[in-house]
């Protein structure tokens, strides 16, 4: 069968000669022979001269490598071939069925690759299953190194995985590095970065004196020779044109590879991988490969039962790659909520509203029909579905332009708003002591909040990222005036980058309007200031939306220097997008016309497809979301296990409701418990005026599920309880 291999820029297939299993056709008697021998790899360095074929046939060295896949099948047996500066792998099938290797061609072996280890390998893979394609890793733009923590492991850095592998000896598996090491020097470090000899179509020129003194030799008239001549240098023109283009797409093509391997360079110059280090994976990342997860799949009773250390897998917790004891990385989460069970049935609104106007919205004990499938506490998550742009702003800063990070987490803050377009329905309340968890190994964050009191209403929140830290707590005061609702955020945020540089806000004040009659809107209106501790700091201003307003949730603002100077102004909405023009001052025409002399800082993503009656984005629509084996390892106090949410999610209204009433029977318990001296579990804060700061704990006790002192606040509780408690 032909062998599909992928092309290094990942988007062009070659067709391969190689033969991985072909019953019609026998390996001549030599390549068994040769199966036979055991050689290793000599110490001595495999480059050559300049001649690069002679170079990569001198590094072509095969073997037998344990591969890690993944916790249920451990460490598998793969056959390896490294040539031309490629390295492929593949399962092992029995050596009468697989050409691995010629007489015509001079591969060095590594370790036993004898017949017999082939066959007693292949005969522990069970059961059959349809041979599969060569994978692929190009050394040109991988990196690999050593483990710390096993002298026989070593790993192979790509830019979409991590390979991790295994020897039989210490002697073998510096032979591997070696190989390795002296394969990459096909590609030498000038290949991207010297001059390339095709012609720049600026250069392209063309005569048609020669043709014109022909056709005067042949006896042509004037008139036909120029139109002979126009005909000529038409056709060369739309030629030009082909030529520019190509030129174009070659030169954006170099111009990518150079990117590609300076990044690389830099990445082998560290030591570790840089963008696959100790931020999103690390040395012990179990992340499996595309052929890994299909194993995974196919696991049957008939294999053979695999044996490996855990402890270098858990030795320390990773920011950003909490992934490695939840396996979220190969989740795909959910794009739509689950079709509702029952249908909806009318609330009087007047019978409430009549009964509620002037009081703190809080206290006021809501049907569930007025609220959303998410707490408060997932809602303080949701302020970071563009969590990209603080890792933009901690790029931006670490290579020296302060403005651009301050314009960055600017956008940042407004861009929490742009998912309360359209959102009417209030958030769940949470219990005193309720928390959420959230693991987005994709976006490379992981965030935690909980309920630190319950009067006020006080939530307390701490997210890490790339290079960043965002904690704050949020008391809200809200008022419900007949008319609309009112919300104003007590509290301050604090973004924290590892240079050192601190940003902190507080958000503007929101409102609800036309809660009786009218079309229902949000508005968001105010003054936001985002003070830094260094150069830069910002001023937005969100505009109220008045009644005629043609153009509306507008925010403008600027960012000044310590001297007070304005370096740069701030425009845009906060449901769509936002734009900077460095400098002072911008025209009304440019704010009409964002496109004119402005740069794009952020958009807003498209809504969902599968829209709702609560008008969730699609970032909203995973937060409450129990993907499979989450329930097993999550504390008794997440809100995913809050069943009055979660009977509403499923459209069970009738069983929301009276959970609902359950839950705010208990919660009356939790002012009680609160002035006995209760204390929250994960946060803290020193004087009486200082922000809660999460106190550290929580991800380790989840890695060993030890929730001893979590309660189950969701639990049942007896009458008694609660006339105890008051």
């Amino acid at each position: 069968m032909r062998v599909k291999e992928l092309h290094p820029l990942c988007c062009i297939t070659l067709e391969s000669p190689h033969t991985l299993d072909d019953d019609n056709k026998q390996p001549p008697p030599e390549t068994v022979t040769n199966l036979t021998r055991s050689r290793s790899l000599p110490a001595t360095s495999l480059t050559g001269g300049s001649n690069r074929r002679s170079l990569s046939s001198a590094g072509s060295v095969a073997g037998i490598l344990y591969k890690w896949t993944n916790f249920s099948k451990g460490w598998r047996s793969r056959y390896f071939l490294l040539r031309n500066g490629i390295l492929s792998y593949s399962k092992i099938r029995r050596p009468e069925n697989l050409n691995l290797l010629s007489s015509s061609d001079d591969v060095r072996l590594i370790g036993d690759i004898s017949a017999e280890r082939l066959s007693r390998m292949d005969s522990c893979s069970g059961r059959r299953k349809q041979e599969k394609s060569l994978s692929i890793v190009h050394l040109k733009v991988s990196s690999f190194r050593e483990s710390k923590s096993d002298d026989r492991k070593f790993y192979i850095f790509t830019a979409t995985k991590t390979l991790h592998l295994r020897t039989d000896s210490i002697s073998d598996r510096a032979a591997w590095l070696q190989a390795l090491a002296s394969a990459k020097c096909i590609f030498p470090l000038r290949s991207l970065n010297g001059d390339f000899s095709f012609t720049s179509p600026k250069d392209l020129s063309i005569s048609t004196e020669r043709l014109k003194k022909r056709l005067h030799e042949a006896g042509m008239n004037e008139n036909l020779v120029k139109d002979c001549e126009q005909i000529m240098l038409s056709e060369f023109s739309e030629m030009h044109g082909q030529i520019k283009l190509l030129h174009e797409e070659r030169t954006n093509l170099f111009d990518a590879l150079r990117q590609l391997e300076e990044a690389n360079l830099e990445a082998g110059a560290s030591g570790i991988h840089s963008s696959l280090g100790r931020g999103k994976y690390s040395e012990c990342s179990t992340t499996a490969s595309s052929d890994d997860k299909q194993e995974f799949e196919d696991v049957s009773e008939e294999d053979e039962p695999s044996f490996h250390d855990t402890k270098e897998y858990f030795n320390e917790p990773n920011i950003g790659s909490g992934s490695n004891l939840s396996n979220n990385a190969a989740i795909k989460r959910r794009t739509k909520l689950p079709d509702p069970a029952e249908k909806e049935k009318a609330v009087s609104l007047w019978s409430m509203i009549k009964d509620n106007v002037g009081k703190d919205l809080t206290r006021v004990c809501l049907p569930v029909y007025f609220n959303e499938p998410i707490s408060s506490l997932q809602k303080c998550f949701e302020d970071l579905e563009y969590s990209y742009l603080l890792d933009r702003a901690y790029e931006h800063g670490k290579s020296g332009n302060g403005l651009l990070r301050a314009l960055n987490v600017a956008a940042f803050a407004v861009s929490g708003y742009a998912s309360t377009e359209g959102r009417h329905c209030k958030p769940f309340n949470p219990l005193l002591g309720e928390t959420y968890e959230a693991d987005f190994p994709e976006k490379g964050i992981r965030f935690f909040s909980e309920k630190v009191s319950h009067h006020p209403t006080v939530i307390a929140s701490h997210c890490e990222g790339k290079g960043w830290k965002f904690w704050g707590d949020t008391n809200l005061r809200s008022k419900f005036w007949g008319r609309s609702i009112q919300v104003e955020p007590v509290g301050v945020l604090t973004l924290e980058f590892d240079d050192g540089e601190v940003f902190q806000w507080s958000k503007v004040t929101s409102t609800i309007y036309n809660i009786i009659l009218g079309k229902l809107y949000c508005d968001h209106h105010g003054v936001m200031q985002i003070r830094g501790n260094r150069q830069y700091s910002c001023t937005l201003k969100f505009k109220e939306q008045s009644i005629l307003e043609r153009n509306p949730h507008q925010v403008n603002g600027f960012v000044e220097d310590v001297a007070g100077q304005k370096v740069a102004t701030v425009f845009g909405k906060w449901d769509d997008s936002l734009y900077y023009v460095a400098g002072d001052g911008v025209s009304k025409s440019k704010v009409s016309d964002p496109a004119s002399n402005a740069s794009l800082l952020w958009r807003r993503t498209k809504p969902p497809p599968n829209v709702t009656r609560y008008n969730l984005t699609s970032f909203a629509i995973t937060l409450n979301e129990l993907t499979p084996g989450l329930k097993e390892i999550l504390p008794p106090t997440d809100s995913r296990l809050r069943p009055d949410q979660r009977h509403l999610e499923n459209g069970e209204y009738e069983k929301a409701n009276l959970e609902k009433q359950r839950l705010e029977r208990r919660q009356r318990m939790s002012r009680q418990l609160q002035e006995s001296g209760w204390r929250p579990r994960w946060f803290d804060k020193q004087g009486e005026n200082e922000t809660f700061k999460y106190t550290g704990g929580y991800w380790e006790a989840r890695g060993h599920r030890n929730w001893d002192d979590c309660p189950d606040i969701f639990g049942e509780f007896t009458e008694e309880q609660l006339a105890g408690s008051a």
